[in-house]
């Protein structure tokens, strides 16, 4: 090192050498502060930018060597070689660009030692054909020990130079790095010039094409201004840079404080995502700046994003492969000093969850899961069209199903329970059908069944049979047994009907046909029950009003003991007396009262209006009414006899509830609890139509009777048929036996009556003891003096059911 200080010292200008070190360190400077823009920049500016670099790097290494050159004072006549100059410049613009395109290529410790040996590479072929450009009068020996050690320094720091700018880019590395590169183009000339030895030889001579030492010095000063220019440029970007980079940084800061996903881009290329985005696509923000629009939303859809201003539904590729439904928005921005978009990423997932939920309830049963009836009108309207331009001929039928007593289920075990019972019905319905065929559920218990492509009217019997059997199997296996069936009506297009209003009313039509003659059977449509089924209908609508409008009476037929003939009480019995049919007997109206649910509005009627009355008779007779199945399985039922009594102001042992073993089997421990709360209120309870129905001698010794009422077709011929006489002395032994009354229903004869004084059976009632009448005709024997017409209305209201329609038509018509 000692020959390299001498070198400097003794035969160089050292101002020319300060100046050459100056232009050195700032084209290093700008060389390395542009490599970092290199780096940072896309493929689309890095080469532009990699041009930039290179020519400012490489002018200021030759640049550096010629200024030196200069201010070398060999002190014999010397000269520079034109050709060989520029070839020397051309080398090093040209090994600094390959050296930062390897560096700058794909980042790793390898690239970035690589690209910087290939710089120090490019120093030393451009020191090197410049000394060959150098003409002497003079012989130049060469110290090859100097040489190589020059090689090795000024490669060594240059490659690290561009590995300390690179693996880690800040102000200090960037410096520092500019340190090294200057020391390497500086110690490279210094080491190289010092290896070299000129001994004057005036045989020798320069050519006359080289360029003076003088014109060689302008040529460097043009370099360096060059090297100034771009430096001026570089720091200029730089600070340009820096500036946008603080927007951007603070633009992100605010995207970041955003819900939604935000992506900055130029074109379709990412600049700048937020953390939300990259949180709901599970990529790094980093990698999605080197990503574009169609990678995240495909191409086609990338390209129509872009100012589109609209709000666009795309799917958002996430890094696992799902697709993500997203809502995007683009709007125009200005981004560091340039026009971008930025788009809004709205995560929709929800929307689109909640839509599907919103599109099935509106389509579909939410209990049970089946088409609703939206969804089967439109089926049924498609199916329809379809048969009617087929050429096929087959069959279309529609069938309605509607489940009998379900009403009992949701007043007996409540709605949970009749919830159950429609989704096990839906189960067992679609469990039969075929492909093709389709199941609705059209409201309450009310379903449906379309069956297309039947081939003959036949198969839709065999489809509804199908169901019932089902549904039989599955009641026997519920708990409570057989606690719904079901009725289906049939109606075929078009042979029963050929438009959609008309095939449902006729399906409904036959469905009514069903109920009516016995429930869990279905039947086709048949032409004649349409007239049937109106008047059915009709009435229905007129027993909703009838209380309202008063049109009910109550009439009341004696009870006697038989052997003084002493009167004891009443059973009020039901009179509907329509302002346009007239007079309709109870055998009518009640069971359609109870298809239709109506009889709960008339059973608290008949309560309340009979107790009112019996409350104003002078003298205590017993008042009877009946109790359906629905009222004694309500865990309410004592409560609304309790306040029945307290209203009317009646004594809870006058008042007799009349209950049938049919009604009792529904449910029996349900049924015994409420009789027993009905006891502890005092009033009595009667077993009615013994003999009939579920007849139980258990049944007597299980719940806490008062009374036995035989049922009339008994005590009908008693006197003269030996069988009905053996039957109805059986009932009165077995009433002696327990220690209970029997009252005999349905005495017409004074046959009859002597044959029961006879048995000893203690009360009876029938027409031979009394017909039903209206109260005012037994004033006698209520105490009460018969009033003047119309000067009291009867009280209306209450909610207690009637006996089944076989023995409500019996207890009722007296």
């Amino acid at each position: 090192m000692l020959t390299v200080y001498n070198c400097i010292v003794h035969e160089h200008d050292l101002r020319l050498v300060a100046l050459a070190a100056l232009i050195c360190g700032i084209s290093c400077y700008s060389a390395v502060n542009l490599l970092r823009h290199v780096q940072q920049s896309t493929s689309r500016n890095r080469y532009a930018w990699l041009l930039i670099a290179a020519t400012a790097t490489g002018f200021g290494i030759w640049a550096t060597h010629f200024i030196a050159m200069v201010a070398f004072t060999p002190g014999i006549p010397n000269a520079y070689n034109a050709e060989l100059s520029a070839l020397s410049l051309a080398a090093s613009v040209i090994l600094t660009a390959a050296g930062m395109w390897i560096a700058t290529m794909r980042g790793g410790i390898d690239h970035y030692l690589v690209g910087g040996t290939v710089l120090g590479i490019g120093i030393a072929a451009m020191h090197y054909t410049g000394m060959a450009a150098f003409e002497v009068q003079g012989r130049i020996v060469w110290n090859e020990l100097l040489v190589a050690l020059s090689l090795v320094a000024g490669i060594t720091l240059a490659a690290l130079s561009l590995f300390v700018v690179l693996r880690r880019p800040s102000t200090l590395t960037t410096i520092a790095a500019a340190i090294l590169l200057t020391l390497a183009i500086c110690a490279l000339h210094f080491i190289a010039m010092a290896a070299v030895s000129i001994y004057p030889d005036s045989s020798i001579e320069i050519s006359q094409f080289t360029i003076a030492p003088l014109s060689q010095a302008f040529a460097a000063a043009a370099a360096s201004l060059v090297i100034l220019v771009l430096s001026a440029a570089a720091l200029r970007i730089d600070l340009r840079f820096r500036r946008h980079r603080v927007e951007a940084e603070r633009m992100h800061g605010l995207a970041n404080a955003a819900v939604e996903g935000l992506i900055v881009c130029d074109g379709s290329r990412i600049v700048s995502a937020n953390d939300s985005i990259a949180a709901l696509s599970g990529v790094a923000a980093g990698t999605l700046n080197t990503m574009t629009l169609g990678d995240l939303f495909g191409e086609r859809l990338a390209s129509s994003i872009a100012g589109n201003g609209q709000a666009l539904e795309a799917e958002l590729r996430s890094q696992d492969g799902t697709r993500i439904p997203v809502e995007l928005i683009a709007r125009s921005i200005d981004y560091c000093g340039k026009p971008h978009d930025v788009v809004a990423v709205r995560d929709i997932r929800e929307r689109k969850k909640a839509e599907q939920e919103i599109l099935r309830l509106a389509h579909f049963d939410p209990l049970t899961g089946l088409a609703n009836r939206r969804s089967f009108t439109s089926r049924l309207e498609a199916e329809i069209a379809a048969a009617g331009t087929s050429r096929r001929g087959g069959q279309l039928a529609l069938m309605l199903l509607d489940l009998d007593r379900f009403k009992e289920v949701n007043d007996l075990f409540g709605h949970a329970a009749g919830d159950a019972v429609l989704q096990r019905v839906a189960q067992c319905a679609s469990s039969v059908l075929r492909h093709g065929q389709m199941l609705a559920r059209l409201g309450g218990d009310e379903f449906a069944i379309i069956a297309p492509n039947l081939p003959d009217p036949q198969a839709a019997g065999r489809i509804a049979e199908a169901v019932l059997s089902k549904l039989r199997q599955e009641s026997q296996l519920s708990p409570g047994g057989e606690l719904v069936s079901a009725s289906i009506g049939i109606a075929l297009f078009p042979l029963d009907a050929d438009e959609q209003a008309s095939l449902v009313s006729h399906a409904d039509t036959a469905l009514y046909r069903a109920k009516a003659e016995g429930k869990d059977t279905y039947r086709y449509f048949e032409a004649s029950m349409g007239a049937e089924t109106r008047d059915r209908r009709a009435m229905e609508h007129d027993l909703r009003q009838a209380v309202a409008r008063g049109e009910f009476r109550l009439v009341y037929q004696p009870q006697k003991e038989i052997s003084s003939g002493k009167m004891i009480g009443f059973e009020a019995l039901i009179r509907w007396h329509h302002p346009e049919r007239g007079n309709i007997p109870p055998s009518v109206f009640i069971p359609v009262a109870e298809d239709s649910g109506g009889i709960a509005q008339i059973g608290e009627w008949v309560l309340a209006t009979a107790c009112e009355e019996a409350a104003r008779w002078k003298n205590p007779l017993t008042i009877a009414v009946n109790v359906s199945a629905v009222q004694l399985h309500n865990p309410n039922f004592s409560r609304k006899v309790h306040e029945i009594l307290l209203r009317t102001g009646l004594a809870p042992g006058r008042l007799e509830l009349e209950v049938t073993e049919t009604a009792l089997i529904k449910d029996m421990p349900r049924a015994l609890a409420t009789l027993r709360q009905v006891k502890a209120l005092g009033v009595r309870v009667a077993m009615d139509d013994f003999g009939t129905g579920y007849s139980s001698l258990s049944n007597l010794r299980a719940f806490p009777f008062d009374k036995i009422k035989i049922d009339g077709s008994f005590i009908k011929s008693v006197d003269s048929n030996g069988q009905v006489a053996a039957i109805v002395r059986a009932v009165l032994g077995l009433g002696r036996g327990l220690g209970l009354p029997v009252l005999a229903e349905g005495v017409e004869t004074l046959d009859e009556l002597r044959f029961l004084d006879a048995e000893d059976c203690e009360i009876g009632q029938g027409y031979y003891l009394g017909r039903p009448g209206p109260i005012e005709t037994f004033s006698e024997l209520t105490g009460v003096p018969a009033p003047a017409a119309n000067d009291r209305a009867q009280p209306r209201g209450g909610s207690i059911l009637m006996l089944e329609p076989a023995a409500a038509a019996l207890s009722l018509t007296g």
